[in-house]
């Protein structure tokens, strides 16, 4: 019998830290994603890292620079995360991956460790409302966070042969970000389940998927 699946056995851990910076900013990430990044205090994160004041200003002029540091980071790691577990899930067919990419939200919402929309981790959407200003550096790291989410799954609709992939790209992104919403907002654990019929028809517009 197959082991349920986690979603951390699908996305793994990020590697762990083994010096004095990669200690702050692993404590950082963990801090402002149960937390936020308003809520969270210099003096919590360097508690949690183990660190003194003295070691964070080492590496870091302000708390600022370590939240843009540790979006990223979380970004930088993130992406490749769930591209991978996207190809675990889905093989080496680009159409399939599209799909995984539900099927590892499926996991997610129903997984012990979910709260909320991330960065995967409260990166993307809380993070940018957190810090609405668009010329805020850590605004735009989250932003860029999406557009290259979207832009990737563009990607795999041309390799998968779409006849429109930027077409494609908007609203597959639209129903991805609006089952985050469901799940989020509206506390449905079944909403990757409830959206994927509309992206399996999404796909079949675009030649990507026969019903």
């Amino acid at each position: 019998m197959e082991t349920e699946r986690t979603i951390e056995g699908l996305l793994g851990q990020p590697p762990a830290a083994k010096t004095g910076r990669e200690r702050i900013l692993s404590a950082a990430m963990k801090l402002f994603y149960e937390r936020g990044y308003q809520a969270v205090g210099l003096d919590q994160v360097v508690a949690q890292a183990g660190v003194t004041k003295t070691t964070f200003y080492k590496h870091f002029d302000s708390k600022d620079a370590l939240m843009l540091a540790a979006v990223e980071l979380r970004d930088r790691w993130e992406k490749e995360a769930w591209r991978r577990a996207a190809r675990e899930l889905g093989g080496e067919d680009p159409a399939r991956q599209l799909l995984a990419f539900f099927d590892v939200l499926e996991v997610w919402f129903n997984d012990a460790q979910f709260r909320g929309c991330p960065p995967l981790h409260r990166h993307g959407i809380n993070t940018a409302a957190e810090f609405p200003d668009r010329n805020d550096p850590i605004h735009r790291a989250a932003a860029s966070h999406k557009r290259d989410n979207r832009d990737a799954w563009r990607d795999l609709a041309v390799a998968a042969g779409a006849t429109e992939p930027e077409k494609f790209a908007d609203c597959y992104t639209a129903l991805f970000e609006g089952t985050l919403i469901l799940r989020q907002v509206h506390d449905r654990d079944d909403a990757a389940r409830v959206v994927r019929p509309a992206v399996e028809a999404l796909m079949a517009t675009h030649g990507l998927l026969a019903l």
